[in-house]
């Protein structure tokens, strides 16, 4: 972390995208989904990052792991399959044994930064919501995707961001997420395989996304953009299938790609990110490089969010 704060204050006289205030008077707090179908796109990797920069970048930041695999839950310290770890459900749940989404947001080693854990128990959620629209109470149900929107009202003053880790599927979970999204970001690695999973994912998300709004669900999405991840310039078929990409979605491509980067991998052994781990650890060269493209990635990403706020 004090290589970033470093680097952020080498900067700051010449890139007005730091040190910025918080979410002023009449701003709505912005909600970025990290979302893909395939799993290995480095969705959560991504959603780790991005959440500690903006806090980094003194933004007060929620991280919310929506995957009842809790990877990123994990990357932050807690161990859900040790402990009674209360997650996101506790909020969504149709009982009367709902809770406040305050109730399971916990503090990270981050100042800025809070987490909503996430447990295997993030799973009833997709099983609870048919059975919600078909029984007696069916509006409950028919509304699901409100759930993640209205949760999150309950803490708006405390947060400028909300980073959203949703699950590998196309399920009521993602649904509700990216209903409650100002800005939704699509993790791609560029291989042939993977954008073909990404296609399918995309044509069934308009056919479900379509019907949603037309019941009255109001679409509050702002932006969204790929990002391409794991990168490998050096790799012919990769640089080819970006370059695919950058012709066809040329609007929605961020300018700045992830590298794929052993810098990464190793933190992430150590349930930590780059941004936590010591440069002297790593072939600085390494370290370097990726950090770089982390930072310009992300420093893209705080550009949307900024740009949502009207800022220029």
């Amino acid at each position: 972390m004090l290589e970033l704060r470093d680097y952020l204050e080498a900067n700051k006289k010449s890139d007005k995208r730091y040190y910025v205030p918080r979410r002023r008077e009449g701003e709505p707090m912005q909600v970025v989904s990290v979302v893909n179908f395939k799993g290995g796109s480095g969705k959560t990797t991504t959603a780790a990052h991005l959440a500690q920069y903006l806090a980094l970048t003194g933004h007060r930041v929620l991280a919310v792991d929506l995957d009842p695999q809790a990877s990123l839950t994990s990357l932050f310290g807690i161990q859900p399959e040790l402990d009674d770890t209360a997650s996101l459900y506790e909020a969504l749940r149709f009982d009367d044994e709902r809770k406040s989404i305050a109730d399971v947001i916990q503090p990270t080693n981050i100042p800025g930064l809070d987490v909503v854990p996430a447990s295997l128990v993030l799973q009833e959620y997709e099983y609870d919501v048919p059975l919600a629209i078909s029984s007696k109470k069916g509006e409950d149900g028919r509304l699901f995707y409100m759930r993640i929107a209205s949760a999150l009202k309950q803490v708006d003053e405390r947060y400028d961001v909300v980073v959203i880790d949703c699950p590998p599927q196309l399920g009521y979970l993602t649904i509700t997420a990216l209903m409650a999204s100002t800005g939704i970001l699509i993790t791609i690695h560029p291989q042939m395989l993977d954008i073909m999973s990404m296609s399918q994912f995309l044509m069934m998300l308009g056919g479900i996304m379509g019907p949603v709004a037309e019941a009255g669900a109001e679409m509050r999405v702002q932006w969204f953009r790929y990002l391409i991840t794991r990168f490998e310039p050096t790799d012919i078929p990769q640089a080819q299938m970006v370059g695919f990409m950058q012709s066809m979605f040329a609007q929605q491509m961020l300018r700045n790609h992830v590298l794929k980067s052993t810098a990464i991998s190793d933190a992430s052994i150590k349930k930590q990110t780059l941004y936590e781990v010591e440069r002297g650890g790593f072939v600085r060269s390494t370290y370097d490089r990726a950090m770089e493209s982390l930072n310009a990635a992300n420093g893209e990403i705080v550009d949307l969010i900024h740009g949502a706020w009207g800022r220029k």
